[in-house]
């Protein structure tokens, strides 16, 4: 038989058990605090109609929706016309002929979807969580793929500043309990837009924030070429410039914003709004960035992004205000709001610094040995008392030598094993040992029930 060249689509990944259970108690984790904030959990479709998303992301973000071929394309009467729509496709636009249908690029647009179908019969203001795998047809890198999952909460039907305190707070709260040490980067589209306004117009808006959005990847002599190829002059560059050069703490960036925009009603909305986020908040790690511009069209007012420290990786949370998201599907005037955490990126750097709890990725907690039919018969009424109160627990499959079932306990990091041999049948007794110390006891079988579920 030929050998078959097995693999994965580039920028996608197969999950060990072991990595499943770190993944779950990332979910767990961020669930159980939405949860107490009192968001609801929904799921959507993970392919939507194509008019749906495209235009929704900016122009960068279309280019990275992967679409979805329609059935019937080798159609033999049809060649001619799939042919001129195939080449529709490779210059750039739609063809219904040959895609009505995508993989969902986030879980913002699908929800504002979901909202603009159901209005009338959802409670309003609406909190929802969602946690679903999305695709992106981006370039695989360290923390980036092309299937990964968001863990998104948003609320609309409320134009109230406390919901962006109380999802700042959900960031805050949900790192703490992971343990990783985060900014929280807060900044306004209104500000972006009174930047805009004051260099040139807000027709300058796309142009500038897809600019600043790149500041991190290719920095700011790059950022500055790439103002200048969109048409801005050196005067207006050089605002931009000052713009984004403001630093120091949050009071001093404060003052500084408010001095470059003065006078502008816009800028002094978005100032406002943050500075009203920040007071009330109370998070010691919330920070003004106004570097941050989150590239994605939709959003209209506070933006989030939350960096981890002590690691090199991207973003690994962000989201915002979006106050007619629903407007594009002719449901106008529901505000919204909404942040998303990167589970896939939390992962990695979680992993990396070694902040997943002992015992995380542990399933099995005991293991009894096969030693014969009249052991393991008495081994599996004890496995299943067990198990019927909870303790994840095997019998051996088969009666093999203890070197074999001490290697399978081994590598499935397996903490303890019970072994139940001819003469504790008898006394109707097992030994208890525990891997990681070596430390063996006796007990009666009613012991070891009380040992594991107490």
């Amino acid at each position: 038989m030929a050998k078959v060249n097995v693999s994965l689509p580039q920028g996608t990944r197969d999950f060990s058990a072991e990595v499943v259970r770190k993944r779950n108690y990332i979910f767990s984790t961020i669930k159980s605090v939405f949860e107490v904030y009192g968001f609801e959990p929904l799921e959507t479709p993970a392919m939507e109609n194509l008019d749906t998303l495209m235009g929704k992301y900016g122009e960068e973000g279309d280019k990275l929706i992967f679409k979805i071929l329609n059935n019937g394309l080798d159609n033999p009467d049809k060649q001619q016309k799939i042919k001129e729509d195939f080449e529709k496709v490779l210059a750039g636009k739609n063809s219904s002929g040959i895609t009505e249908r995508a993989l969902k690029y986030d879980l913002t647009i699908p929800f504002a979807r979901y909202v603009a179908m159901n209005h009338n019969q959802l409670t309003m203001p609406f909190k929802r969580y969602q946690v679903q795998p999305v695709w992106r047809a981006d370039r695989p890198q360290k923390g980036r793929y092309r299937e990964f999952y968001q863990c998104d909460a948003d609320v609309v039907g409320s134009k109230s500043l406390l919901n962006e305190v109380e999802l700042a707070n959900i960031y805050a709260t949900v790192f703490s309990k992971l343990g990783v040490s985060v900014d929280i980067k807060i900044n306004s589209r209104k500000i972006l837009a009174a930047l805009a306004e004051i260099c040139g117009g807000a027709d300058k808006m796309v142009d500038i924030t897809i600019a600043i959005d790149k500041l991190d990847k290719i920095g700011i002599e790059k950022v500055k070429e790439e103002l200048a190829q969109r048409g801005l002059n050196t005067e207006q560059i050089s605002i931009i410039e000052n713009y984004l050069n403001i630093t120091g703490s949050n009071e001093e960036k404060l003052a500084a914003i408010k001095q470059l925009l003065s006078g502008n009603e816009t800028g002094a909305k978005g100032i406002e709004e943050i500075e009203t986020v920040y007071r009330q908040s109370g998070i010691s790690n919330l920070q003004f960035d106004f570097t941050l511009a989150r590239g994605l069209n939709y959003y209209t007012g506070v933006i989030f992004e939350v960096k981890a420290n002590n690691v090199q990786m991207g973003s690994i949370g962000g989201g915002g205000r979006y106050d007619d998201l629903t407007g594009l599907f002719g449901v106008p005037n529901i505000p919204g709001v909404g942040i998303s955490f990167g589970v896939d990126r939390i992962y990695d750097v979680m992993e990396e610094l070694k902040l997943f709890p002992a015992g995380v990725h542990t399933g099995t907690k005991l293991l009894f040995f096969n030693l014969g039919d009249a052991e393991s018969k008495k081994a599996f009424e004890l496995l299943q008392e067990l198990r019927s109160k909870g303790v994840a627990a095997e019998l051996y499959h088969e009666n093999s030598k203890f070197d074999k079932q001490f290697k399978y306990a081994e590598k499935k990091q397996i903490p303890f094993i019970v072994i139940i041999g001819t003469k504790e049948l008898e006394s109707r007794t097992c030994n208890i040992k525990e891997l990681a110390t070596g430390v063996q006891e006796t007990a009666s079988f009613d012991e070891l029930l009380k040992k594991f579920t107490v």
